[in-house]
């Protein structure tokens, strides 16, 4: 459980501060020198809830660590007693690392927590990681921007704030690389979308689950299959889909639907 100290109380005369690290999308040995250093001084781990054991092991034995784990529709936590709980430790003295997956500030409300930090006059200091954009596509070989294919690459969430209030217009087809994070639950509605902004239903589409991380699978489809292939593979969190001509170049297993076999053979 995590340990809530009064946000409010008197800041300590011990120098405390937060530092947020980026821990990437799972491997350790993606972490950055950095990253690895200020784990080394941590007096209090809060983390993430996928974050790689092994990572946690870089922190000092005695450092207190505290799971803020998140899941679809559940959170241990609110945000705002994340918030409350960085800003009450490191007041106390402490040197606290937030330690989220991937990027900080790449929908990891990095921005909200350092926001926080900084109104209750502390120190605050943000370390980047590989986000899981950028390793899982490395993994499976798949380049999110290409010369001769993708010149422009745009991150969106699948679920945020609802779907249907998001304006995708012109970050997917052809030349352009779309990126969706949490998109998993949402496939089919997500494709729907797309493919009534114009995108062509047979625009290549990955999903790379689990990316760099036991057990990870890069699948290929087309657009108009997403959903029933996500369905039909039993794709679970984390992933994210990748939607671009630069799919093609990568070493995912194609798993073309029924659909997509009949438009092939049409075409």
């Amino acid at each position: 459980m995590a340990t809530l100290l009064d946000p409010t109380a008197p800041i300590s005369s011990k120098v405390g501060r937060a530092i947020l690290v980026g821990a990437g999308p799972g491997d350790p040995g993606l972490l950055t020198v950095r990253a690895v250093a200020a784990l080394k001084q941590a007096d209090i781990v809060v983390h993430d809830g996928l974050i790689d054991p092994r990572v946690l092991d870089l922190a000092p034995p005695q450092a207190q660590r505290i799971s803020v784990a998140k899941q679809r529709a559940r959170h241990t936590l609110p945000q705002e007693a994340i918030n409350a709980l960085l800003v009450a430790h490191a007041k106390a003295g402490a040197i606290v690392v937030r330690l989220k997956g991937g990027d900080p500030f790449v929908f990891g409300r990095g921005g909200e927590e350092v926001e926080a930090v900084r109104a209750a006059g502390l120190a605050v200091e943000v370390i980047p990681g590989v986000s899981a954009a950028l390793g899982c596509a490395a993994e499976a070989m798949l380049p999110l921007t290409h010369r001769d294919y993708s010149s422009a690459v745009s991150f969106v969430a699948g679920q945020c704030k609802g779907l249907a209030d998001q304006d995708w217009s012109g970050l997917a087809g052809k030349g352009r690389t779309l990126v969706i994070y949490m998109g998993v639950a949402t496939a089919t509605d997500i494709a729907d979308k797309l493919m009534c902004d114009g995108v062509a239903p047979e625009m290549p589409v990955a999903v790379l689950e689990r990316g760099t991380l036991d057990g990870h699978r890069a699948i290929k489809t087309l657009l108009a299959d997403l959903g029933q292939m996500v369905e039909r593979e039993k794709v679970a969190s984390p992933a994210i889909i990748v939607v671009g001509e630069v799919v093609n170049l990568s070493d995912a297993e194609d798993k073309l639907g029924r659909w997509a076999r009949i438009a092939e053979s049409v075409a």
